[in-house]
């Protein structure tokens, strides 16, 4: 009998244990007097989203409007303390006036798990710093203008692509069709490379791009393993073979770089700068500059500028969709700038295309690429405004979606309302009420190159056809909660057709 009482009182103890582990940090807000709703063991307060019945998009927007007037939040995932920040100027303190304080994202890099982590994306500022500043260059203006007539060529295999599309009179899965431009686009521009995704069904390219974002069950097991026990993660870098899209990247850049060098080819593209980098690892300070880290910062750049930009394209075309006069009138825009200059697009044009640009801002507003920001305070910090105080590695997030959609900043906001970024409108506005590519030093550092092909996208999809909601196209628009990024469910299907000139 004692034996079985020792056994029971072994698994209280652990069940306890256990108990208090969950919730022992649950305290945190409340003893800082910031408000937010009431944890609960294992999953904090995003239990919805962790078993994917609501995307994080949808949960932080109706946070936001429980909680709109507090100027912050205290949120807890699983058992880890998230400070969400409404008020513009602390978002402003954070991001800019502050950011030395708050340089860190606060992603944690697995080097071993996962080789290409380690990217200016998720990099602590420590490494950050150095290879934004020695890769910044290639993202310039006047970058962009050399580049432009590749950015061209590949639009106008979109548009010729599209021809072909069109014939058939099906649906077009808009997002799969864009992720194929936006894949040649950087292939060409940034590695020098012809990717094929349009023309070739088979592109590798194309494929492993889309393994990247696919969300099936190993993919979600890894991210919730990744987030509940990160020491046990790091430990199976040591187990796990090398994934396909590691090979695959490294293969490709190593083997660019290689015939670069080789052969003494110089372009104004990433895979230039990469290489530049590797001929001079002494102008990156401290930084053990391996092949694997400059390939990194390839992937990261490839992944995100085909994911961001063909969900911006196929979301402007899913409200183009639905709303006929504003689809004429840009068509008429685009249409007279086209017709200038013999046909021939100029980069000069598509800057002056006004219209054209009020209606991707209002795309980006309505439909950010991440739902929010994510910082991670390098020292003790305490928000004046508030006199809250929090400790050297907080979580902070800043909600972009909830924001972008809050009724008191966007009248209306579930509407497409170009004007509503018009000069004379934003000066109304809080410049930290609109963030699709963040702001301050650690803003998005291809903004400009993913808004200019997103633009010439649009611009040979629009000038000659016409998109129009089918029986295929989702409405309303859900947000898939087992998607990393926003993305829509099932994807967006629209209708083709042609239009006479």
């Amino acid at each position: 009998m004692a034996y079985y009482i020792e056994i029971f009182c072994g698994v209280v103890a652990v069940v306890l244990f256990l108990y208090y582990y969950l919730v022992a940090t649950f305290d945190f807000w409340k003893i800082r007097n910031v408000p937010g709703p009431k944890p609960i063991p294992l999953f904090g307060n995003i239990k919805d989203v962790m078993l994917t019945k609501v995307s994080m998009s949808d949960y932080l927007k109706n946070l936001h409007e429980e909680y709109g007037d507090e100027p912050m939040v205290g949120i807890f995932t699983r058992r880890t303390p998230i400070l969400i920040l409404q008020d513009p100027n602390l978002i402003k303190n954070v991001l800019i006036r502050d950011f030395s304080k708050f340089a860190d994202r606060g992603f944690p890099v697995y080097e071993k798990t996962e080789p290409l982590s380690p990217h200016l994306f998720n990099l602590e500022a420590e490494r950050w710093r150095p290879l934004r500043t020695r890769l910044s260059p290639v993202f310039t203006s006047g970058k962009l203008k050399e580049m432009f007539p590749l950015i061209l060529e590949c639009s106008e295999h979109l548009e010729h692509y599209l021809e072909t599309v069109v014939q058939t009179g099906d649906p077009v899965e808009c997002r799969e069709l864009l992720a194929k431009y936006a894949t040649d686009v950087i292939g060409s521009c940034a590695f020098g490379i012809e990717t094929n995704a349009l023309s070739d069904t088979e592109s590798e390219f194309r494929r492993v791009g889309r393994n990247v974002f696919k969300t099936n069950f190993s993919q979600l097991l890894r991210f919730r393993l990744r987030q509940a026990m990160p020491w046990l993660y790091r430990l199976l870098g040591y187990i796990l073979p090398e994934s396909e899209i590691t090979k695959f990247f490294t293969k490709v850049i190593s083997d660019t770089l290689h015939y670069r060098s080789e052969n003494n080819i110089v372009r104004p593209d990433f895979v230039n700068m990469l290489l530049e980098l590797k001929k001079h690892p002494d102008k990156l300070q401290n930084i053990k500059l391996t092949d694997t880290l400059l390939t990194a910062q390839a992937f990261v750049f490839f992944v995100a500028g085909f994911e961001t930009s063909s969900s911006a394209m196929s979301n402007a075309l899913y409200e183009l969709a639905q709303n006929h006069e504003i689809q004429d009138k840009l068509r008429e825009e685009i249409r007279q700038h086209c017709n200038k200059n013999k046909g021939k697009l100029k980069y000069e044009e598509v800057k002056k295309m006004t219209y054209l640009d009020l209606v991707f801002r209002e795309t980006l507003r309505k439909y950010p690429p991440g739902p929010f920001l994510m910082r991670k305070s390098m020292e003790n910090y305490c928000f004046d405004e508030t006199k809250v105080t929090i400790p050297k590695g907080t979580l902070i997030w800043i909600p972009i979606f909830s924001i972008h959609r809050n009724a008191k900043i966007y009248p209306n906001p579930d509407s497409f309302i170009p004007e509503r970024f018009t000069d004379d409108v934003i000066q109304t506005r809080h410049p930290m009420y609109y963030l699709p590519f963040g702001d301050g030093p650690r803003n998005c550092i291809g903004a400009r190159f993913a808004v200019y092909q997103s633009k010439l996208g649009l611009i040979k999809i629009l000038r000659n056809h016409r998109v129009d909601v089918c029986e295929k196209t989702m409405i309303p628009y859900v947000i898939d909660p087992t998607a990393f990024l926003l993305a829509p469910k099932g994807g967006i299907y629209l209708k083709i057709t042609k239009v006479d000139d």
